[in-house]
């Protein structure tokens, strides 16, 4: 054993010996547990097998990971059980993967990463989810319990990094908890506000008895008093490790708790609604969490008849066209409505922090986050009805009890006409040509007639995938993933990731701004090697377009905001992927019905748009 290592417990052993009595000695060593479930030493068994176990009777098709010697037991184990593992080049684009399940399956997304730099470079993906609320497991290794703080390899306080980010955190202390553990993580991830968890797994239970005894260096007997003190003490402490580890122990899922909303709360917001003849709803990512299924709240809002408003991952909810979407003109509609429904939006920045919202109208919001719910309530806005609870059984409870009600028809007709006359008012901008170029407007209403009805679309830049928001047409439920309001760049090789394992039959097309693609470009050797193929549209512009449209008329200077015109598409190529490039002399479809034939045998493609700048997103500043 190594001798520092042997001097730290000797130290220890002594003072714990000669400073605690024999109850003490007990309790810290939980010798009456040991005794009453004996050690299996000969056991080949290890932990990463019962993290397995629970994790497949949860139904988790993947584990999203970059792998490291700390969690190798948890991979190998969940591989024997017929769970995909998926290895990324980013810990990042890892975490992103496992997000991008969690919101388009209904179930929790998983990400296995090191100790340490794995962890730490997985910190902006699970902010991310705690934003986005992403029911997330992110597990992670640590160095073994005894050698907690005595400077061990990649060892740091794991915990603080990650309590401010996660619903739950953990750190396995014996074998036996690992059951336990994983199921409660599993429960809260879902449970309340859904959001990411962490459990922290240090290495020694994980890993078999003999190789844990062997690196802790535990031996018989002793020639010294001293040595035998040491030798008890390691003892004890690696069968408490292992004591019961192997007991049966149930996996299966524990209840997630929904808030559901009460039924007079219902019966409070029909009575507003059912005297209102210019309602409009608002429509947030929880409107698409489970219980209720995406196509029934479809139809319940569809039964309601009120004009939709739709951010987040609802973008898609009502399919390709519906009379009752509006996607232009927001502000104006907000202004107007004489009731608006909040249904999972939030009086962030992207509503102006509640001071678009109608003065007049009485407003119902639906959350369930208390914090979400009344966020800014105290400045520019007073919600009418505060409902705490679960969106999509409230909007399904509503549209139940107000069957046969109509919104006035001219105020239909009247959102209606403003946005097709936005509609035509952009298919014009799209043909006026740029200066240099493609316009990146007739890029997309190109694409927009060539998407299959399964494609599923992941937003990841600034300028470009602003201007795509606008344009392209999202095709059913859950096909649109964007970052949400944390804003991070660089989710779209992880999303894309996660949606092509989810959706393998589906054209997954990932909408990148030239400077976000830096993040993840190298995830293309990750779609190679997995056989999950996706499609990259590159708009390449040479900067970070969405800043520079701010920072240059204010300062005068786009210091930080140029790139150059790289060829993203020989890189690409470098990685396993095909490669297109689009420039001013060629024909826009054509070019992407080639795109389309390359991915359908089976290749991954990054095409590379070179594009000029438009009027349409000045204006647009960023706050």
């Amino acid at each position: 054993m190594n001798d520092y290592l042997m001097e730290l417990v000797a130290i220890f052993c002594t003072t714990t010996l000669f400073g605690m009595g024999i109850a003490a000695l007990l309790k810290i060593f939980n010798l009456p547990f040991i005794w009453m479930h004996p050690v299996e030493k000969d056991s080949k068994r290890h932990g990463g097998e019962l993290v397995a176990e629970v994790l497949k009777s949860h139904g988790v098709r993947h584990i999203f990971t970059l792998p490291g010697g700390h969690i190798s037991p948890i991979l190998v184990a969940a591989e024997k059980l017929g769970i995909q593992i998926v290895d990324t080049r980013h810990e990042a684009a890892a975490a992103f993967a496992a997000d991008a399940v969690a919101r388009m399956s209904g179930t929790v997304g998983v990400v296995a990463v090191t100790a340490g730099p794995g962890l730490t470079n997985a910190v902006t993906a699970i902010k991310n989810a705690q934003m986005a609320q992403s029911p997330v497991l992110l597990i992670g290794g640590a160095s073994a319990s005894i050698l907690k703080g005595r400077g061990a390899l990649q060892d740091i306080d794991q915990m603080s990094l990650f309590k401010p980010l996660c619903k739950l955190c953990v750190t396995v202390t014996c074998v036996r908890n690992i059951v336990p553990t994983v199921l409660r993580a599993l429960q809260e991830a879902q449970s309340g506000t859904p959001g990411p968890v962490f459990i922290e797994f240090p290495i020694d239970v994980l890993y078999p008895y003999h190789m844990v005894s062997k690196e802790i260096g535990v031996k018989q007997g002793g020639k010294s008093i001293m040595q035998r003190i040491v030798n008890w003490y390691l003892g004890n402490y690696l069968d408490n490790l292992f004591a019961g580890a192997w007991d049966p122990q149930d996996t299966k899922p524990l209840k997630v708790n929904i808030p559901f909303v009460s039924p007079d709360v219902v019966n409070q917001c029909v009575e507003i609604v059912s005297r209102s003849k210019k309602p409009v709803i608002l429509l947030g990512s929880q409107a698409t969490l489970p219980p209720t299924p995406v196509e029934d709240l479809r139809r319940s809002l569809e039964n309601l008849g009120i004009p939709c408003f739709l951010g987040g991952m609802s973008r898609g909810l009502l399919g390709r066209k519906s009379a009752i979407q509006m996607r232009q003109r927001r502000r104006d509609a907000l202004k107007e409505a004489d009731v608006i429904i909040l249904a999972g939006a939030v009086c962030d920045f992207r509503l102006s922090y509640g001071r678009v919202l109608g003065r007049q109208a009485k407003i119902i919001a639906v959350n369930r986050n208390k914090e979400e719910l009344y966020k800014n309530s105290d400045m520019f806005w007073k919600p009418s009805v505060a409902v705490l609870g679960d969106v999509g059984t409230f909007l399904r409870d509503l549209s139940a009890c107000l069957a046969g009600y109509q919104c006035d028809a001219e105020w239909l007709s009247t959102l209606r006409e403003r946005d097709e006359t936005k509609e035509v008012a952009n298919v014009k901008m799209a043909e006026e040509p740029t200066e240099v170029h493609l316009n990146p407007m007739k890029v997309f209403t190109e694409l927009e007639e060539l998407l299959p009805s399964n494609a599923v679309l992941v937003a990841d830049g600034g300028d470009f995938v602003a201007t795509a928001a606008y344009i392209l047409r999202p095709r059913g439920p859950l096909t649109w993933l964007d970052p949400g309001a944390f804003g991070t760049l660089g989710v779209g090789g992880g999303f894309a990731l996660g949606a092509k394992l989810c959706r393998p039959d589906s054209e997954i097309w990932i909408i990148y701004g030239d400077g976000s693609l830096g993040y993840s470009l190298a995830e293309f050797d990750t779609y190679t090697r997995h056989k999950t193929p996706v499609i990259a549209l590159v708009g390449n512009d040479a900067g970070w377009t969405q800043i520079a449209r701010e920072q240059k008329p204010m300062f005068g200077s786009s210091v930080g905001c140029d790139l150059a015109h790289c060829d993203y598409h020989t890189s690409a190529e470098g990685l396993g992927a095909k490669g297109v490039l689009i420039g001013r002399n060629d024909d826009i479809k054509s070019k992407l019905k080639e795109v389309q034939k390359l991915h359908a045998e089976g290749h991954s493609v990054l095409v590379n748009v070179l594009i000029g700048s438009t009027k349409f997103r000045e204006g647009s500043i960023s706050v």
